[in-house]
C-alpha cells in the first residue's frame, strides 16, 4: 500500500461499504495516489470522497451493485481503451463503473488520471476546451 496522507472521512466512507466495494475503493484510492503523487483527498457533498490536484480529478460513489469512479475531465481526455462506462456526453465528468468481478484497467486509468492532473495544472479542462474551440 502506498504511503500518503489519508483523509479520515475517506477512511470512514470506505469502512462503511460492503467488503468487496471497500477493497475496490481502496485499490482505486491507492492507484490514484500512485498515479498522481501529492494529490489530496477530501470529502465534498457531506460524504463523497474526492481526489484533488489543482482542481477535481476524481470522486468515488457507490451504488448497490457497483462502484463508480467519476473522472472530472470535461470529456477532453482521450479514452483509447474504452474504459469509460457512462457520461459520454456529460460536460463535466465521465464515469468508470466497477462491478465485483471487474479488474481495474490500471495502465489506461493511470494514463487518464495523469492527463486530467496535467490539464488541471494547465488551468483546467474548461480553459483547455475553450482554447481548443478558439483554435478550432
Amino acid at each position: 500500500m502506498p504511503d500518503y496522507p489519508r483523509h479520515p472521512g475517506v477512511d470512514a466512507y470506505l469502512a462503511g461499504l460492503p467488503a468487496w466495494q471497500a477493497r475496490l475503493g481502496q485499490d482505486l484510492r491507492d492507484l490514484i495516489h500512485t498515479a498522481i503523487p501529492g494529490i489530496t483527498e477530501t470529502i465534498k457533498r457531506t460524504v463523497q470522497p474526492y481526489f484533488v490536484h489543482h482542481g477535481n480529478v476524481g470522486a468515488l460513489l457507490t451504488a448497490k451493485d457497483h462502484l463508480n469512479l467519476f473522472l472530472y475531465d470535461g470529456a477532453i481526455v482521450p479514452d483509447p481503451h474504452s474504459i469509460i462506462t457512462g457520461g459520454h456526453s456529460n460536460a463535466t465528468a465521465r464515469t468508470v463503473a466497477f462491478r465485483q468481478q471487474d479488474a481495474i484497467p490500471r495502465e489506461a486509468l493511470t494514463a487518464m488520471l495523469r492527463e486530467i492532473a496535467a490539464n488541471n495544472e494547465a488551468g483546467g479542462w474548461r480553459k483547455i476546451k475553450k482554447a481548443r474551440e478558439v483554435a478550432g
